[in-house]
């Protein structure tokens, strides 16, 4: 085949004989639309190979072969167009018969007039399709017997040669659609007139659009058919030709198949590593991979380990088998408590920090000790003392002892309730006696996140679980993104879940058959996560949603500290401030036990009547009074040892 344009192979393609393979014969840069807006180049080169995929016709240019004005329609004009036989037309009709006798063109003759004809009979519209079936003789002058179709029947019209036109002569049938006209090779080069059109005739200049397939392009290529390249059809010498297509993760994910897809990679995204795990080191351009399909179920937990100080994090699959026991959770602040409080559902918790409440403005608070138990309410108001309303967290204090005693001070029992402000910071664990185990699915379901467990029965379907080797984890939300199920293609039975989102693999898709695992698929359902990768995910926006901490309220500062010492100055008795000697460390926190999963259910509070809200240590230095005589000999026998 000769090298044609574009525009021309196009023009004579046969829709149905798609695909079609060209070579570039001369290359030139263009910028098509689909480029302008997505900001891409693309460039031909001579020898280039494209395989012609679809063709569809954008638009039809109209132009007036007189004036050369040009006007555009869409593919869905309604209009019908009548080929016309030449560009010419004739004065009489005795012009346009002789025309076609010289041409050798025999009866009937099909024929339109620019200007309406006016008989005895009726009034003929201009541009009215008409046929000249035959000349008689009538009165010693001649006349064209001419049949003008209607709605209902043909009707005969006689009109004198000399009738005035002018007249364009058009083939006879009936009137094309715009698409019909244009497929019809006969008529690739002929002169239309439409009625719903200005012009008597026109010439159809179709404009298509190719969407083809390059050599490792990852997109398809759209092509214009107006584009000035000469090309060759190459189809039947390219037979052995295989066009690598680049194709992503994320894509073959919105594919959906058809799975088993066999891959090859052909680009590993730059950044830091998402995975610890060992089969990240085999993603290598020239890997061969098997996509099985998604994963199933589409939710994971995100985890980080407890007892350590360097925490490890990890992705755990809605799929892990292993049995978990609920934990102790853990609190830090008031806040936290109001966090974790859920209707229906008590929340107590034991105090595991001494808090003595100074600087705290609430009339309601009482100081906690190790030990003290407490149970959350809910969340409330309060007066402060500076006038403002503050959010505070309702606990109720409890008591050791039994029930019947505990029924028996019921009429004071609002007098133990307390008021903690949330920004309260202070320690506190939670008390439960919960022995059962959970598989993941359950515990997610029954439990909000988030909560800490401890894994008592690893997943045996994995070869390794290192969770149960921790002494605790934290399960800290429920993240739900689609994964692919992959293998590698020289060791099947190795198969783990990949994230488009955030390992977007460039892959290519390969001939024959993947490699069949033994067995049903072992899945890895547990991966470590890089810390990096773990702090993106906390900036996913179900994380970000999380509303912040309650600021505490702002101190008087120096400042103010300065003028309440000068107003109470003439109330200040001088005093002379002596040294104080160290107070010996008290032991409050009783001694931990070799499980410490059950610590803080065992801890026992300190034993007092639930009439008194608040119990007092006595500190051995206040034995000494600050105006006794030992307590102004003290620093003169301590200058007295130094000197010596």
């Amino acid at each position: 085949m000769e090298p044609v344009s574009l525009q021309d192979f196009v023009c004579a393609l046969d829709l149905a004989s798609l695909p079609r393979v060209l070579r570039v014969c001369s290359g030139v840069y263009f910028q098509g639309s689909i480029y302008e807006i997505s900001g891409n180049e693309c460039c031909l080169s001579t020898g280039d190979l494209i395989k012609v995929t679809q063709v569809r016709l954008q638009k039809v240019v109209c132009e007036n072969p007189g004036t050369g004005q040009t006007m555009e329609i869409t593919p869905s004009f309604c209009g019908h167009f009548s080929p016309l036989t030449g560009p010419q037309s004739y004065a009489t009709l005795e012009e346009l018969l002789s025309a076609a006798t010289r041409r050798s063109k025999k009866l009937p003759i099909g024929f339109m007039s620019t200007h309406r004809i006016t008989t005895e009979a009726r009034v003929v519209p201009r541009d009215q399709p008409l046929l000249l079936e035959d000349v008689e003789a009538y009165h010693r002058t001649y006349r064209a017997r001419c049949v003008l179709d209607t709605e209902t029947r043909p009707f005969i019209l006689h009109l004198p040669l000399s009738q005035k036109g002018p007249f364009w002569e058009w083939e006879p049938g009936a009137p094309r659609p715009l698409l019909q006209a244009l497929q019809d090779p006969a008529l690739s080069d002929r002169l239309f007139t439409c009625p719903t059109l200005p012009w008597r005739s026109l010439i159809l200049r179709p404009q298509y659009e190719l969407q083809a397939i390059m050599h490792l392009r990852r997109t398809i290529v759209k092509i214009p058919s107006t584009l000035e390249v000469d090309v060759e059809d190459v189809t039947a010498s390219s037979q052995h030709i295989h066009f690598i297509q680049p194709l992503l993760l994320s894509e073959a994910l919105a594919r959906g198949g058809p799975f088993p897809l066999p891959t090859e990679i052909l680009e590993v995204p730059e950044g830091p590593p998402v995975f610890l795990s060992p089969w990240i080191g085999s993603l290598q351009k020239g890997q061969k991979l098997c996509i099985h399909g998604l994963a199933s179920p589409p939710w994971r937990v995100l985890v980080s380990t407890k007892g350590r100080k360097v925490p490890r994090h990890f992705l755990i699959s809605g799929a892990y088998q292993g049995k978990l026991r609920r934990r102790p959770r853990e609190f830090l602040t008031a806040y936290d408590l109001l966090g974790a409080l859920r209707p229906g559902q008590p929340l107590r918790v034991v105090a595991t920090k001494d808090c003595e409440g100074e600087g705290i403005d609430s009339p309601g608070f009482a100081s906690l000790a190790v030990g003290d138990r407490l149970e959350v309410l809910r969340c409330g108001q309060a007066h402060g003392a500076k006038g403002q309303d503050i959010d505070v967290l309702v606990c109720q204090r409890l008591s050791d002892q039994a029930k019947e005693e505990e029924e028996e001070y019921a009429e004071i029992e609002d007098e133990d309730q307390i008021l903690l402000p949330l920004y309260f910071s202070s320690s506190f664990v939670e008390e439960m006696s919960d022995n059962r185990r959970y598989n993941l699915e359950d515990l997610t379901a029954q439990f909000p996140l988030p909560c800490e467990v401890k894994v008592v029965a690893k997943d045996s379907s994995l070869p390794v679980d290192p969770l149960p080797s921790f002494p605790g984890l934290r399960l800290e939300d429920k993240i739900t993104e689609p994964f692919l199920v992959v293998s590698l293609d020289s060791n099947p039975d190795m198969c783990f879940e990949i994230p488009p989102r955030w390992l977007d693999l460039t892959v290519a898709e390969t001939e024959g058959q993947p490699g069949q695992p033994a067995g049903p698929l072992a899945v890895a359902t547990v991966e470590e996560l890089t810390e990096a990768f773990y702090y993106t995910l906390r900036q996913l926006p179900d994380f970000e949603n999380q509303p912040p901490p309650p600021r505490p309220p702002k101190s008087q500062g120096l400042r103010g500290q300065k003028k309440q010492s000068g107003k109470d100055k003439s109330r200040q008795v001088p005093i002379y401030r002596t040294p104080l000697l160290p107070k010996p460390k008290m032991k409050t926190l009783p001694q931990i036990a070799k499980d410490s999963s059950n610590t803080y259910s065992k801890v026992s509070a300190h034993r007092k009547d639930p009439r008194h809200t608040k119990s007092v240590t006595k500190d051995p230095g206040e034995s000494l009074s600050a105006h006794s005589p030992l307590s102004l000999l003290l620093p003169c026998l301590l200058c007295s040892c130094l000197y010596l």
